[in-house]
């Protein structure tokens, strides 16, 4: 299909990207690359037998056959996908398929991507489409299997270079940071006792003074939490001079603070951050009230500064494996 519009609408089409492609499935005279018939009502007649088990993993991807986890994988896919007769039907369909006539009109600039170890499809039909597709680049993937995403970073990079010209460097999506997270001591029992009104001032007031706290010393306001916040911080020493200045400030307004400082990676999800060093430091921010708590990571990197910690002792934390030492930020 993609062939055809390709072909008969050149105006509409910017580029062409083939995927594990064929431009005919069956063997004839001037094809011999093809299957024989025999062989293709064969592999129909198996797909039917064995579409949704895990025993059709050894038809399309025979060298992930012993790996447990992926047959599992592959036979939910399967059956999320079609039922047994349908895909018989679709393939008796494609074996029908001849668009070798029109392949010399594509006249958009083509990728043919093809994986160079594929049993039933083997390499030799890419070739041929690049070969017979004037505009046409053929990169051979290595592997015996169509799944082009088990090398995400790979194909990802060739079609990238393909539609913009370039490769981009990969963002990072996890990085090292301290975690801050702030929380307002009572804020359900002061919302009450203020009224809607003077609460929703009162929480202005915190955000903005949180987000130029955070500024001051270096770090990344990700987030108001409603009663808190959630920032980011190159350094421990930095999280917990903003923590206590954010204690000291709030409190000239009565409004007390619970903070908690985890150091750990982070997990990148846009504006947002998100991994169990998040969840940790959430979880130490419901210490007593005024308190900073922070871990024993931050403990170990602020030795010989001038901060002063109190040992808690070992403590398990909510949602999180394992007794976990606390300290708290000495006043």
């Amino acid at each position: 299909m993609a062939l055809f519009f390709a072909a008969t609408r050149a105006e509409r089409t910017a580029a062409l990207i083939l995927v594990d492609a064929t431009a005919r499935y069956l063997a004839a005279d001037d094809y011999p690359i093809g299957l024989p018939p025999e062989a293709a009502e064969a592999i129909v007649a198996r797909t039917e037998e064995l579409w949704g088990t895990e025993a059709y993993t050894g038809i399309f991807a025979p060298s992930r056959a012993d790996d447990e986890w992926f047959r599992r994988w592959s036979a939910r896919l399967q059956r999320a996908m079609a039922s047994p007769r349908v895909v018989q039907a679709s393939a008796r369909t494609m074996l029908e398929v001849d668009v070798r006539s029109i392949l010399p009109q594509v006249q958009a600039p083509t990728l043919v991507l093809h994986h160079r170890d594929l049993q039933v499809l083997p390499v030799a039909h890419g070739r041929y489409l690049a070969e017979h597709i004037g505009t046409a680049r053929l990169v051979e993937l290595p592997g015996d299997q169509m799944l082009w995403w088990d090398q995400p970073d790979l194909v990802l990079g060739v079609v990238e270079e393909f539609l913009v010209g370039a490769r981009h460097s990969v963002e990072p999506t996890r990085v090292l940071a301290t975690v801050l997270f702030t929380d307002i001591v009572g804020s359900t029992r002061r919302a009450a006792e203020l009224g809607d009104r003077r609460w929703r001032e009162l929480l202005d007031v915190h955000d903005q003074l949180a987000g130029r706290l955070v500024g001051q010393w270096g770090g990344r306001l990700v987030k108001t939490t409603g009663d808190g916040v959630l920032a980011t911080f190159d350094g421990p020493g930095r999280a917990i001079g903003c923590a206590a200045a954010l204690w000291d400030e709030l409190g000239e307004i009565g409004v007390h603070v619970r903070a908690g400082l985890h150091i750990g990676e982070v997990e990148l999800r846009g504006d947002d951050v998100g991994g169990i060093a998040v969840h940790i430091a959430a979880v130490m921010a419901t210490a007593g009230a005024g308190e900073i708590v922070v871990s024993r990571t931050v403990r170990d990197l602020v030795t010989g500064s001038e901060v002063v910690l109190q040992d808690r002792g070992s403590q398990r934390l909510k949602g999180v494996e394992g007794d976990w030492q606390l300290f708290m930020v000495g006043r």
